[in-house]
C-alpha cells in the first residue's frame, strides 16, 4: 500500500522529480485548485487529465490563499492534499505556495495543463488567472486542456451540508438565493463601475504600536508594556475613498490635513491611483492621528490616543475654500458620500449646500470618544441614504428603550430619508425603506481579526448601491458580505477589493 505521505511533496521537491520524468520522456500532467471538499466531479476530472499523459501532478492552493472569504477553506490545506493523494490516479500532490498557480505551473513545466470545463469561457472566470495560467503554460511550451466531465459545486456541497456559517446566517442564504443569484448581485456592483462619487469627511491617520504586556509596575499602579514595532494607516475618509475606488472608476476626495506635520506624502501614497484630491489645509492643526496601543498576539487594543486640536469650527476662510470648491464640483457627481466624524471638518453652510445640491447625498455621521452626543445624523436632513449604528439612531431619537423597528421609520420620516441602514455589530445590519419595508441580515462570519474600518467600508460599498437602486435586502446582504471580508483585515490595512468580494458572494449563495 503506498503511503499517502509519500507521495505529499513541496514544490521544489516536485520539481526535481518532474525534470527527471521529462529526461525520462514521460508526459506530465498538472491540475490546480483548492478541492476543500472532494466530489465526484473532482474524481471524474482528475481521470480525465491523467488520461492526457503518464503522470498526473496535483497543486493545492494554500489555506491563507483561498479566496473564498471567511470560514473557507473548511478543511486546511495538509487534510486537502492528504485527500488528493488518495486518489489512485494522482501521482503527486504538492501545496502551492503562492497565490496563484502561475509560479508553480513554471516551476514543474507540465506539458499539459487541466481545468475544468467552468473555466473554458475565460470571461467567466472574474480574477483573469485562467488567463494568466495560460500564458505561463504556453511560455514553458505546454498547452491548456479543458475536460468535459461532470461538474459540482463544492460550496454548494459545504453550504448544503456542513455548517459553514452561524445557523440564523443559513436560515437567511436559504431563502435569499430563492431571490437572487450571485450573478445578479455580482451585476450591480459591477454596475457601479461608471458612477463619479464625491466623499468628503475627515482625514484620519490610524497608528497601531504593537506591544507586549509585562505586568504590573512594583512601583506604579500601570501595566508595563514592551514596544515591539509600529504600524500606520490611512484611516477615516481615506479609507472610505479607497475602499469606493475598487468599485467606482472616478473618485474625488475633499478632506482637510493640518499644516503641521501633514503627513500629506503618507497620504498620497497610501491613496488609488483613481482617487483625485483636494486637500485643504488647517494652518494652527496638524492632521489627526489616533494611536492605539496593541497586544501584537491577540489584536487586544490596550488604550488610544487622539492627536488632534478639535475645535468647534473651522476657520471662515477654510470652511469658504470647501464651500467653493464643492459649488464648483458638485454637479460633476452621480454620488456625494460624506463621512462625518465630528472633527469640524463639515461646517453649517457646508452641510446646507450638500443637502440642496448633491444629486444623491449618503452620509454617516459617527459617534464616537471626542464627540459623544454632539456630532448627530440629525444635521443630515434630505440625506438620501443613512448609514449609522444602533448607538448613534438611538442618541439622535434621544431614545436607549423603545425598538429599533419604531426608531426608524420615524426617523427617516423626519429626515425625508427615503433608504436607512442601522449596522448592528454581532446582530447584523437592519435595512429600511418606506417603499420596501424591513430587512434583517445576519452576519456572515464569526470570526473577527479586527473590527476597526468595518463600518467604513460597509458604508462604502453599499452606499453606491443605494445610489443605482439595488434592492434594501440586497444592500444588507452586500453590506454584511462586505463586513464580513473587512473584519478580517487589520485595520484599514487594505480596502475591500471587487474581486474577493464577488467571490465569496459566489460561495454564499451557491
Amino acid at each position: 500500500m503506498v503511503d499517502l505521505r509519500q507521495k505529499v511533496k513541496s514544490v521544489s521537491e516536485l520539481a526535481e522529480i518532474t525534470h527527471r520524468l521529462r529526461t525520462e520522456g514521460k508526459t506530465i500532467v498538472q491540475c490546480h485548485g483548492v478541492f476543500d471538499l472532494l466530489h465526484p466531479g473532482h474524481l471524474r476530472h482528475f481521470d480525465a487529465a491523467r488520461r492526457e499523459g503518464d503522470v498526473l501532478i496535483v497543486t493545492v492552493t494554500k489555506d491563507q490563499y483561498v479566496n473564498k472569504g471567511p470560514g473557507r477553506p473548511v478543511f486546511n490545506q495538509r487534510l486537502r492534499a492528504e485527500s488528493v493523494a488518495a486518489i489512485q490516479c494522482v501521482d503527486y500532490v504538492a501545496i502551492n505556495e503562492w497565490p496563484t498557480a502561475v509560479e508553480a505551473i513554471r516551476k514543474l513545466k507540465p506539458h499539459v495543463y487541466v481545468k475544468g470545463s467552468e473555466y473554458a469561457s475565460a470571461d467567466d472566470d472574474m480574477t483573469g488567472g485562467i488567463y494568466r495560467e495560460e500564458e505561463a503554460v504556453k511560455s514553458i511550451g505546454g498547452r491548456i486542456h479543458f475536460t468535459t466531465e461532470i461538474t459540482f459545486s463544492s460550496s454548494e456541497l459545504l453550504n448544503l451540508h456542513f455548517n459553514v456559517y452561524p445557523e440564523d446566517a443559513q436560515a437567511f442564504l436559504k431563502e435569499f438565493r430563492q431571490r437572487y443569484s450571485d450573478r445578479t448581485v455580482i451585476k450591480w456592483l459591477d454596475s457601479l463601475k461608471q458612477l463619479k462619487v464625491l466623499v468628503i469627511g475627515d482625514t484620519i491617520i490610524d497608528e497601531y504600536h504593537y506591544c507586549q504586556p509585562m505586568g504590573k509596575s512594583p512601583k506604579e499602579l500601570i501595566i508595563s508594556t514592551r514596544y515591539l514595532r509600529d504600524e500606520a494607516f490611512a484611516g477615516g475618509v481615506l479609507a472610505c475613498a479607497n475602499h469606493l475606488a475598487g468599485f467606482c472608476e472616478d473618485v474625488h476626495l475633499v478632506t482637510w490635513l493640518g499644516r503641521i506635520n501633514s503627513r500629506e506624502d503618507f497620504i498620497r501614497k497610501h491613496l488609488k491611483p483613481n482617487i483625485s484630491a483636494k486637500f485643504v489645509y488647517r494652518e494652527d492643526s496638524a492632521t489627526i492621528v489616533n494611536r492605539r496601543f496593541v497586544d501584537q498576539a491577540f489584536l487586544t487594543k490596550m488604550f488610544q490616543i487622539y492627536f488632534l486640536d478639535d475645535h468647534n469650527v473651522l476657520p471662515p476662510l477654510l470652511e469658504h475654500e470647501i464651500y467653493e470648491h464643492l459649488k464648483e464640483t458638485l454637479h460633476r457627481y452621480d454620488l456625494v458620500l460624506v463621512a462625518d466624524y465630528g472633527h469640524s471638518m463639515l461646517g453649517p453652510s457646508v452641510v446646507r449646500l450638500l443637502r440642496e445640491e448633491a444629486r444623491y447625498l449618503a452620509v454617516n455621521s459617527q459617534t464616537n470618544s471626542t464627540n459623544a452626543g454632539y456630532n448627530l445624523i440629525t444635521k443630515y436632513p434630505r440625506a438620501d441614504y443613512v448609514c449609522i449604528d444602533e448607538p448613534e439612531i438611538r442618541l439622535a431619537c434621544h431614545d436607549r428603550v423603545t425598538p429599533i423597528h419604531e426608531l426608524i421609520p420615524d426617523l427617516a420620516k423626519r429626515l425625508q430619508c427615503k433608504q436607512f441602514t442601522v449596522t448592528r455589530g454581532h446582530r447584523g445590519a437592519l435595512t429600511y425603506s418606506a417603499s420596501e419595508g424591513f430587512f434583517e441580515v445576519p452576519v456572515f462570519s464569526d470570526k473577527i481579526v479586527d473590527r476597526v474600518g468595518a463600518g467604513d467600508a460597509f458604508l462604502s460599498i453599499t452606499a453606491p448601491c443605494a445610489a443605482v437602486g439595488v434592492p434594501m435586502d440586497v444592500i444588507g446582504f452586500i453590506g454584511n458580505a462586505v463586513g464580513a471580508l473587512a473584519v478580517q483585515i487589520v485595520c484599514n490595512r487594505s480596502a475591500v477589493e471587487p474581486v474577493p468580494l464577488y467571490k465569496f458572494i459566489t460561495t454564499l449563495l451557491k
